[in-house]
């Protein structure tokens, strides 16, 4: 495939149609400074900020008509990127638009372009001295490559029921195939300079901060059930496409590295089909299923995606069964979603029929495997739309924030055949607990 005509398809994945579902949240922003951080806001009559305890505060736009949902106003200020990030910015722009030499398309790809580059010089303003302009260029261009070669036409890669991290082999590349790009630490390095991990939090199940493994209860008891050959779950709430990495890169925070880089998520078909977010997926350990929410969007395919889910299902069992397996599960289904009238991001509601088939293959699995909620704070990270969309491609916005996870104690297993929805209500509870902790701690 030409580059033109690759980038083309890539700036149609990441979100070119102008459609009925278009809010401000994706136009170019200015910079809002506020909390000791650094955002970016649509343009407006008045920026402000809302909380709830049962919501994410999200740095928001308002006007007259609903300045009744805001608690605070902060002063939106226009910061522009100094010489060096500027200069690195538009090569890589400039590189794209003598491939394209179509404005239309070119839109779309220096927002996002803009997005990052403004999170990371936020970062290195922060004061993180490893991230530079030169850093930032390199990032991003190899976030586009990695889209265009693997995401897109007959080299796209393909993902089975399950998949295993490509990680380059340790200078083995025959063992993959000959690939030797670490894809894990490819995606790490693309998302760290964007959290505030200098403000980040991982909290433990009593909503204490924790600085390493060996001063939670709770961590130290998953690692050694793991090391025992034990399984655990983890049901989280999922707020940013970049969540494995806000997980890898907090429970580095805390001592737990290899426990991250083994971590299993369950994905859904967006991440394994979208030529942006392919990459990323490669570098991570999947099951790969179609969500309740999207396996109805097309009739035709329906037959199909429920064969893949059972092939994902067997897949996920022989983990189990295989024993010291952890798995990342969000039971809602998708990402949480901005409340438009409040600006608040609550959890959505966790799935019962999903927690009752993970418990059911925990049992089948004939492996000790335990539970936990895991809370996550990561939305203003990498925001989702407002709205949910059957198919793939998303208009991509980058901040650089500070974002926590929360893990809860063990959770009781609670609830029979007849009470089963008790479990779920005290998994939806401990991850609600964990994530009001989050958002108190993190203001």
């Amino acid at each position: 495939m030409k580059l033109s005509g690759a980038i083309s398809s890539l700036v149609l994945s990441i979100g070119l149609s102008n459609n009925n579902h278009a809010t401000d949240a994706f136009a170019p922003r200015p910079i809002l400074v506020a909390n000791n951080n650094i955002y970016r806001t649509a343009t407006s009559t008045t920026t402000s900020t809302t909380t709830t305890a049962a919501g994410r505060k999200t740095f928001m736009s308002t006007t007259a008509d609903n300045e009744t949902a805001t608690t605070s106003s902060t002063t939106t200020v226009e910061t522009e990127l100094n010489d060096d990030f500027q200069k690195s910015m538009d090569d890589v722009v400039t590189k794209l638009a003598s491939a394209l030499n179509n404005p239309i398309i070119e839109g779309p790809l220096k927002h996002f372009t803009t997005e990052y580059f403004h999170a990371c010089q936020a970062a290195s303003l922060s004061g993180v001295e490893s991230i530079t302009a030169a850093s930032t260029a390199k990032n991003m261009m190899d976030a586009l490559q990695y889209g265009m070669k693997f995401g897109l036409g007959e080299s796209k890669y393909q993902f089975g029921s399950t998949h295993t991290a490509l990680r380059g082999s340790n200078g083995v590349p025959e063992e993959e195939d000959g690939n030797t790009i670490d894809f894990y630490e490819f995606g790490c390095n693309f998302f760290r300079p964007a959290m505030d991990l200098q403000n980040s939090l991982v909290l433990d199940g009593d909503g204490s901060p924790i600085s390493s493994t060996e001063s939670s209860p709770v961590l130290t008891q998953i690692r050694s059930q793991l090391e025992a050959g034990e399984n655990v779950v983890l049901f989280a709430n999922h707020q940013s496409e970049a969540d494995p990495q806000v997980m890898s890169c907090l429970l580095e925070k805390v001592d737990m590295e290899p426990e991250a880089e083994k971590l299993v998520y369950v994905a859904g078909h967006k991440v394994t089909t979208d030529a942006l977010a392919i990459p990323f997926s490669m570098g991570r350990n999947l099951i790969c299923i179609h969500s309740k929410k999207h396996i109805d969007a097309d009739i035709d395919t329906k037959p199909l995606k429920q064969k893949q889910n059972l092939a994902a299902m067997s897949g996920m069992l022989g983990k189990l069964k295989k024993g010291g397996t952890m798995i990342w599960v969000a039971p809602s289904g998708g990402r949480d979603r901005r409340d438009l009238e409040t600006g608040n991001v609550p959890i959505a509601p966790f799935d019962q029929k999903t927690i009752d088939m993970f418990r059911l293959m925990g049992n089948k699995s004939k492996v000790q495997t335990h539970y936990y909620a895991v809370s996550m704070v990561s939305y203003d990270l990498c925001p989702p739309p407002d709205f949910v969309e059957a198919g793939v491609g998303e208009q991509r916005n980058v901040r650089f924030v500070p974002v926590g996870i929360s893990v809860s104690d063990e959770l009781e297993n609670v609830g029979g055949v007849e009470s089963r929805h008790l479990f779920t209500e005290n998994a939806f509870k401990a991850c609600q607990k964990g994530y009001d902790d989050l958002l108190e701690q993190l203001q």
